[in-house]
């Protein structure tokens, strides 16, 4: 018997994508499924068992192996959803690669992007189309996202660019890392800064050419701001976490952009913080210096 709605989380085995993946099973039905996806069987299964056992959990939960940077395996997975249960209602694109402050930020770049951009990217073509009315899509980005973080010379590449084109300036900056010619043309040497406005124009990119589809079915297509998160993969990046949210706290405003019962078109394509829209031409770009994280 198919499952009435059907959600899936990537990165969901820790941190905030395990507290999406809970606050989703809390609040659907015995009828529904939450899908809880990472990269390794044994934490993913693990993961799902735990959360299955929660004393609030209602729908039903499925581990699922998916290595984001692998663009075959998301497609296949998008058409396995769409053949088994005619489609999907909930998708959450959380996953991160973990970066230590210590680390080199152009050593590690390939393996950031891929699973910071060139996933998006995958998750965005590929679940978009089998996304059924009144669903939501949502990839999870941070404030960083907005396009005036980065240098005004490379907005261009961004600012009302199609999914392809986004593409494209992903791919020119990964190779400017590789040939050490990005500081010269204003990349900066962070990788979160251009990972997150690549995302955030992704999903504007999608969101543009399907507003008045989506928007005419009650269906969301947002990037969104968690706000500042205690989590393994940016506690390295803090000196005060007075401030910062637990994964469950979190995951409670995301949640409420999911189940919410009618969004304002407002909200449609943008970046998305509590509940409101953060100005996609904000931002000024960061001091090398600086390398905290912005929630």
């Amino acid at each position: 018997m198919n499952a009435s709605r059907i959600a899936l989380v990537t990165g969901a085995n820790q941190g905030l994508g395990r507290a999406l993946a809970e606050g989703l099973a809390a609040r659907m039905t015995p009828d529904d499924l939450v899908l809880l996806t990472g990269r390794g069987h044994r934490r993913v299964t693990d993961a799902a068992r735990e959360v299955t056992r929660l004393p609030g959990t209602r729908a039903r939960v499925e581990g699922r192996v998916l290595d984001v940077t692998d663009t075959d395996a998301i497609a296949r997975l998008a058409e396995d959803l769409r053949a088994r249960y005619g489609g999907v209602d909930v998708v959450v694109s959380n996953a991160v690669a973990r970066l230590l402050p210590g680390e080199s930020q152009a050593e590690r770049a390939d393996e950031f992007i891929d699973v910071a951009n060139t996933a998006t990217h995958a998750i965005l073509r590929s679940f978009a189309p089998v996304l059924r009315p009144g669903g939501r899509l949502l990839v999870v980005a941070s404030s960083l996202g907005t396009l005036g973080h980065l240098d005004p010379r490379l907005h261009h590449l961004f600012d009302g660019a199609s999914l392809e084109q986004v593409e494209y300036a992903v791919e020119s900056w990964r190779s400017a890392i590789h040939t050490r010619t990005a500081a010269q043309a204003g990349w900066p040497t962070w990788l979160n800064v251009p990972s997150k406005v690549a995302q955030v124009a992704a999903v504007r990119a999608v969101a543009t050419e399907r507003r008045e589809h989506d928007l005419a079915t009650g269906t969301l297509i947002a990037s969104v701001c968690p706000g500042m998160v205690d989590t393994a993969t940016s506690r390295p990046w803090f000196s005060d976490y007075r401030q910062a949210q637990s994964p469950a706290q979190a995951a409670g405003a995301v949640l409420d952009l999911i189940f919410a019962e009618h969004v304002h078109p407002a909200l449609y394509g943008e970046l998305v913080r509590f509940g409101k829209v953060l100005p996609w031409h904000d931002g000024t770009p960061p001091v090398e210096q600086d390398r905290m994280l912005t929630p």
